[in-house]
C-alpha cells in the first residue's frame, strides 16, 4: 500500500503562482508514472499533469505552458508548479501514482484562485 500525502493548497490571487507538494510513502524510483488531477465542484476529476517513468510529460491544453510537474529524488517528493493561475483553476488537486500495476490517490488539497 502506497500513501500519497498532498500539501500546499490555499488561496491564491489570479495571476499568481503556487506550488503543490506530494510526499509518497515509497521511493518515487519505483513509480511507473506520477500525475496530478483536479476536481472542481460539479465536474469530473481531470488530469492536469503526467510524468512517465521515461521522463515524458503530458498536459491538457487548459494548463499547458502554465503548470509543470516535477520531482526531487533526494527529497522523494512530487511537485506541481502552477503559474498564471486563473479562477477556473480552483479545484481540489489530487496526487496520483501507479506502482507495480496499482493505482494510488492522495486525499486531495484545495486550491482556490480568487481576489
Amino acid at each position: 500500500q502506497v500513501r500519497l500525502v498532498e500539501s500546499g493548497g490555499g488561496l491564491v490571487q489570479p495571476g499568481g503562482s503556487h506550488r503543490l507538494s506530494c510526499e509518497p510513502s515509497e521511493s518515487i524510483a519505483g513509480f511507473y508514472s506520477m500525475a496530478w488531477y483536479r476536481q472542481a465542484p460539479g465536474k469530473q476529476r481531470a488530469l492536469v499533469a503526467l510524468l512517465g517513468r521515461d521522463g515524458g510529460t503530458n498536459y491538457p491544453d487548459s494548463v499547458k505552458g502554465r503548470f509543470t510537474i516535477a520531482t526531487d529524488s533526494a527529497k522523494n517528493m512530487i511537485y506541481l508548479q502552477m503559474n498564471s493561475l486563473k479562477p477556473e483553476d480552483t479545484a481540489v488537486y489530487f496526487c496520483h501514482g501507479i506502482v507495480s500495476g496499482k493505482v494510488y490517490w492522495g486525499q486531495g488539497t484545495q486550491v482556490t484562485v480568487s481576489t
